[in-house]
């Protein structure tokens, strides 16, 4: 009888453990975060041409992944976007607001500054 009880015993320990742990590890996984950014371009070529590669390598080097970029984009509501749509993606915003400061970045905006006016901000993403 007092196997059973031990052999009892220790699955509950062992599940509120394995609970334990499994709450622990979905705790620590943060959401990712999106730089969103309305680029109003004067001359598209030479944005395409000298900005968007260095700015794409910049960001990339700095932890993000571009997840969208269109020139057209299609309203569901509100008055037409006329401006280029960009979407990357960051671990956290931490990295988010670290990859507008890098010097390579830094370096891409001076010429992008030449082509387009931009507007930038963070959303959070949900977590999964």
């Amino acid at each position: 009888m007092k196997q059973y009880i031990g052999l009892g015993l220790g699955l509950i320990v062992g599940t509120v453990i394995g609970a334990a742990a499994v709450s622990g590890l979905h705790a620590q996984a943060k959401p990712p975060v999106y730089i969103v950014s309305e680029i109003d371009v004067t001359n598209v070529d030479a944005y395409t041409k000298e900005y968007v590669p260095l700015a794409r390598a910049a960001i990339k080097n700095s932890g993000g992944k571009l997840v969208g970029a269109s020139q057209k984009v299609t309203m569901l509501e509100g008055a037409p976007q006329n401006s280029r749509v960009t979407i990357n993606v960051f671990d956290s915003l931490e990295k988010a607001q670290a990859s507008r400061n890098v010097a390579d970045y830094k370096a891409a905006r001076v010429i992008g500054d030449k082509y387009a006016k931009f507007r930038a901000y963070v959303v959070e993403g949900l977590p999964q």
